[in-house]
């Protein structure tokens, strides 16, 4: 692949995953991985993407953390995960529409398999973001006290 459609191939991935990633912030999904991933990959060929890298990559992190600080959190967190994959399951099985559906029938479930395949996909994420964030942050205050402090570091680079 030539240096002009290596950058064309990664720019487009890039913003694709930005663009996802904005809308998955609004939409069941990894919202700030995929703003993450996009800016990374955007980062390559723009300063605007490379100074936003670590601000988000840092703002991830810090949710990450704090979904697994207590147990209710990580219990609901992984029952989030399992109420997607069980939405998209219904999305790609899609039964006909109930006797209560108020909408004709063409608004039920509507977007077909595709919609349940990324529900499904966005569940197997969040779980795998699940796990590790629970062995990287859960019971570790060292490693929640060092993310602190690079993100106060961070704040205090950027006011400066």
């Amino acid at each position: 692949m030539t240096g002009a459609a290596k950058r064309i191939v990664l720019e487009g991935l890039g913003w694709l995953l930005l663009l996802l990633g904005l809308a998955a912030i609004f939409l069941p999904g990894p919202g700030l991985l995929g703003i993450f991933a996009g800016l990374a990959l955007l980062s390559q060929q723009y300063d605007w993407a490379e100074r936003r890298v670590e601000p988000v990559r840092l703002r991830a992190l810090r949710g990450a953390a704090e979904g697994v600080e207590t147990w209710p959190r990580i219990i609901a967190s992984c029952l989030g995960a399992l109420v997607l994959a069980g939405c998209g399951v219904l999305w790609i099985l899609k039964p006909p529409a109930p006797g209560w559906w108020p909408l004709s029938d063409t608004w039920w479930l509507p977007g077909g398999i595709w919609t349940g395949v990324t529900q499904i996909a966005s569940a197997l994420i969040a779980v795998a973001l699940i796990v590790y964030s629970y062995r990287r942050f859960h019971g570790k205050p060292q490693a929640v006290a060092a993310l602190r402090r690079d993100i106060d570091s961070a704040d205090t680079g950027r006011d400066g």
